[in-house]
């Protein structure tokens, strides 16, 4: 568990957590038989001041993720030469913010979403990575499809051109026992194992975003391609002004 009194302020104090975090994710790698290289690290930067955030950009993080349109916009403006990931559930009249500024959006869950995303990024002349959110915790609050609903959606999805299918992502229950998290880790990397014999032509559906602080070393050992990471690396955020 993340000190509660852990909080960076400097580009070294960044540097020192980044690669804390890193070499807990390239032993877990290992353990698993796979390379360290198999694995990116999102740093979840959500919350943060805009003047943390460059910190942590000095410190080398340039994989950063975002859960409000907003908030993304405003930090994607002020901070160039930064891969940004949208990874929050996302209302479809908030979709013109990550159509302009995210390079990747890790919560996709519907249709209607898609086709939205598809119209904004057409106005901008622009692309979006995608991963379809699927719901492997089963939990009645958390958006995402069922697993025997991604493969239907895949057909709809071929005809939406500026979205670029690049995997699955799930969020584990929170707080659950081991067994339980490591499951629906499992359960997304069977079901991306299934779908690779009926993906329709020229889409593929490879990468797993999964894990964040407090599972993100089950997570790889089970499969993840890329991992959130947020409060090991910027401490907690209890007074932050985005939470006001």
């Amino acid at each position: 568990m993340t000190d509660p009194n852990f909080h960076p302020e400097t580009v070294e104090q960044f540097r020192e957590a980044h690669e804390a975090v890193l070499a807990r994710m390239a032993d877990a790698a290992r353990r698993a038989g796979r390379s360290p290289e198999e694995v990116r690290l999102i740093a979840v930067s959500k919350t943060n001041p805009i003047e943390r955030v460059r910190l942590a950009v000095e410190a080398g993080m340039t994989l950063l993720g975002e859960n409000r349109p907003q908030e993304l916009a405003e930090k994607a403006e002020a901070i160039p030469g930064v891969t940004w990931c949208a990874i929050g559930h996302l209302q479809r009249n908030k979709a013109r913010e990550v159509a302009r500024y995210a390079h990747e959006f890790h919560a996709l869950d519907s249709l209607r979403l898609a086709q939205a995303l598809q119209s904004r990024l057409e106005t901008e002349d622009r692309t979006l990575d995608v991963f379809i959110q699927v719901n492997a915790s089963h939990e009645g609050q958390k958006s995402g499809f069922g697993a025997a609903d991604v493969a239907p959606f895949l057909e709809d999805l071929a005809g939406l051109d500026r979205l670029r299918l690049r995997g699955l992502m799930t969020m584990a229950a929170f707080d659950a026992p081991e067994q339980v998290i490591r499951g629906s880790f499992a359960e997304l990397r069977e079901l991306r194992d299934r779908l690779q014999g009926s993906l329709p032509d020229g889409m593929t559906c490879q990468e797993l975003s999964m894990g964040m602080t407090g599972d993100f070393e089950w997570a790889i050992e089970e499969g993840a391609t890329s991992v959130r990471v947020g409060t090991a690396i910027f401490g907690h955020r209890a007074n932050s002004a985005y939470l006001k």
